[in-house]
């Protein structure tokens, strides 16, 4: 089991996953081997809604830091994510294709949208947030956006 921090507000729980840093835009970033798996974090597709539809950037595609990585859709919303480091997609999880829903019910895990081969993750790595840092980041928001709706 992984560590996880967690709040509710209203009637919604959000979490954010320690072993793994965060764009401030709300993606998380999970170094494996040099390699970097990249998903929505839970506040993220929350706040998005509902995933209908993934376009992520053919494997292959040489991105800089801040170039447009993957788009989604919901009813809500259409987001355009950003890269978090230079690099070259090395894979798309085939389940966004399919199953897009999966970012929604398992964002940490099943729900991972693809994977870039960074070309100077030190360097990029300084830009990301801390699990802590996000966690403040998002309580924050959530407080702010439930005040503006109470007004």
């Amino acid at each position: 089991m992984f560590d996880t921090l967690e709040f509710t507000i209203d009637k919604f729980t959000f979490r954010v996953r320690t072993d793994r840093l965060y764009t401030d835009e709300g993606l998380w970033v999970l170094e494996q081997d040099g390699t970097l798996r990249i998903g929505l974090s839970d506040y993220l597709q929350q706040h998005s809604g509902d995933v209908a539809f993934v376009d992520a950037r053919p494997v292959g595609t040489r991105l800089a830091a801040g170039d447009t990585l993957f788009t989604i859709e919901t009813i809500k919303v259409t987001s355009d994510l950003h890269s978090p480091a230079a690099g070259v997609i090395s894979a798309v999880n085939p389940d966004m294709v399919t199953a897009p829903e999966k970012v929604n019910s398992q964002p940490y895990e099943e729900g991972w949208v693809c994977e870039l081969s960074p070309e100077s993750w030190e360097s990029a790595r300084t830009q990301l947030l801390r699990p802590e840092t996000y966690f403040e980041k998002i309580q924050q928001d959530a407080a702010k956006e439930l005040e503006k709706d109470g007004d």
